[in-house]
Parts: structure tokens; sequence; C-alpha cells
């Protein structure tokens, strides 16, 4: 589906199932809203999904894997051949997410939307636009239509895991260099100076950060990405793993299938999503805190407020697959536990 007829496709939750999904809550016998923001969102999947009877028991993380140019301006602590030997160990069920993920229950899917190498792995579903972006300091990351492409490849990934039979996906990313890209990305959305979006990532010292915030000043300086044009922006100072984001988060909303959001850069896609269709907004299922600077203002820009706070600045999406626990307690309560009528108790009743 390309991406104009996704973005026509997305309409509001799903209100009756939401009121259903409501109801069934208050008629459990224990205090309303007991369980807070959990119930909150199980009634938020309910719209998402269309029905109150929802199902939850099918799991994945979608990780998409992509260089970035960027890196050879020495804007990270390792080299972008590590993106590839992740992205192999994603495959091969080795890397810190899949050993999370087992223990709850999830698959990992692995995308290659821009490995800068060919990768090996049985696992990994190959959707490469290019051998990673080019260099945003020297010239723009992609061309518009490389960024379009990607988009598509996160909607089209999104329909392909519904068609798969999974209800609910969790987003992560693999990219040597990708927090300098979120940075010039946010930087871009918000109009904001780089030094109040650009962290250390996975570890920079003060010289290296120095240096990251410089050149994503001088990349936006140069390449004067539109605020209000999201794909203008990730085709010059984006990259491909953040486009296959942003593209999944679109297409979760366009197919009812409910989309966990990561870290700052599975954030920073989703608030692409959102700059590009409204309605994405009430799609959006946060689950951690990030630790990175944008983080913060991503999160009052969406206007979410994450169950998790952990500390986490992994990746992967680690912190999107630590909400599947919650969720599936949450879950089970919900289909299994006793009414009022079944307790012989007293319904409560809401005294405000």
């Amino acid at each position: 589906m390309t991406l104009e007829q996704t973005l026509k496709q997305i309409a509001p939750l799903d209100s009756e199932a939401m009121a259903r999904a409501k109801y069934r809550w208050d008629s459990l016998s224990k205090p309303l809203h007991g369980l807070g923001d959990l119930e909150d969102l199980l009634i938020r999947i309910a719209g998402i999904r269309g029905t109150a009877r929802m199902n939850l028991r099918r799991k994945c993380v979608v990780v998409m894997c992509s260089d970035n140019g960027v890196v050879e301006e020495g804007i990270s602590q390792t080299g972008q051949e590590v993106t590839a030997i992740i992205t192999e160990s994603l495959s091969a069920g080795t890397s810190t997410v899949c050993h999370m993920a087992r223990a709850a229950g999830a698959d990992v899917i692995p995308v290659d939307i821009g490995v800068s190498r060919e990768v090996k792995g049985d696992r990994i579903l190959r959707r490469k636009i290019a051998y990673g972006t080019k260099n945003l300091y020297k010239e723009p990351a992609m061309t518009r239509e490389q960024a379009v492409r990607a988009i598509e490849v996160g909607i089209e990934t999104a329909y392909w895991c519904k068609q798969q039979g999974y209800d609910i996906v969790a987003t992560g990313e693999m990219g040597i260099g990708n927090t300098t890209t979120t940075a010039a990305v946010v930087a871009a959305l918000l109009h904001a100076p780089a030094e109040l979006v650009t962290g250390r990532g996975s570890g920079l010292t003060t010289a290296g950060l120095e240096k990251k915030i410089r050149v994503v000043t001088e990349a936006l300086e140069k390449w004067q990405p539109d605020q209000h044009d999201p794909v203008d922006i990730l085709s010059k100072v984006g990259g491909f793993d953040l486009c296959g984001l942003t593209g999944m988060f679109l297409g979760g909303a366009a197919c009812g299938l409910p989309m966990l959001i990561d870290g700052v850069i599975s954030g920073a896609a989703a608030l692409c999503a959102v700059r590009m269709c409204e309605t994405v907004r009430e799609y959006l299922i946060p689950s951690h805190h990030t630790a990175e600077p944008a983080g913060v203002l991503i999160e009052q820009a969406l206007d979410v407020h994450p169950l998790i706070d952990a500390h986490m600045a992994l990746g992967e999406g680690t912190g999107a697959v630590c909400l599947f626990g919650p969720l599936d307690m949450a879950a089970s309560l919900y289909y299994n536990g006793n009414t009022f009528d079944d307790s012989n108790i007293e319904a409560y009743v809401p005294l405000v």
C-alpha cells in the first residue's frame, strides 16, 4: 500500500469497542480504575482492534536495521560494522532483545532496510533501500523518493505482521549513528536547538558530544528541512530505520494493529507519523521513558505518558518489550476476573 493510500485509511478509534471495554473493567470486582493506566491501555487497544474481545497472545518486536553515513564524522563510539553484526544476531536469537522477547513470549523480526552490507540470517526480512544513507553532514541523507519508499516498507511490514496473525507489535531499531539522525529530525520537527535534543547515544566523551551537536546544527543549517514536511526532514537528516518506523505507526493505525513506542528513536518516528496524520496520535502506546534528552520533548509533543521509568537507553525495542508483561497481566484479569455479580459484592460507583 502506498503512503498516500495509507493516510486515507486511518480513521478514529472505535468508540463503541472502547466503551464496551470500559464497561468490562468497571464490572470486575475491584476498585474502579484500580489498575490505572493499564486499564486505559487495554481500552485504547480495544479501540485500535475494533473489538472489546481483543487478543494479545501473539506478540512480536520488529527491529528496523539500517546504517547512517554520518558515522564517518566520528559521532559514535563504534563503527557502522556493528549494525550488521547485531542484525545477524537478531536473526540468530542472540541479541539483547531476543533474550528479553523470549521471556515475554514474543517473536523477534529483524528488517534489513538499509544495512551497509549484505547480512546473513533466515529470519531477516530483506527490504534494503540502499547500503546505508549518505553522510547528512556533507549531503542530504537520502532522496525524497527513497524516504517515501522506506516509509512504505514500514507500512507493508505492519500489514505483514497483521497477516501473520500478530496481535500486538513492539517497535525497535538497530543502526549505529541513529541517535544523531534522531536528534536532527526532532530538532527540525520541534524547531529546537541541537544542544537541547542531542545526547551521548551509546557513549560519547564531552568532546564527542560537542562534535555531535555541531554536526547536527550545521546539517540543519545547510539543508534547511521544512518543519511542516516530515518526509522532507527524514530525507535530508533522517535514516532508513526512522522512515521504516514512521511507516510502522502509520500502517498500524491503518490496519488496526497496536504498535508500542520504544525509546527516543521510535518516539521520533511516532512524532513524524502524527505530523503526517494527526489521528495517529490516538493510536500511540508508549512503553518507557528514555534517557536521551529529546525523549521528554517528544513525550510532551505527543502528549503520551510511558508506564516504565527504568533509565533505559539500549534500543532494539527492549523498552517496548518490557511492556508486554504488564499488558498480559492486565489482560488476564480483564478476561478471567470475577465480576461483582460473580462475587456477590455490591458494585462500586463513581463518587465524582
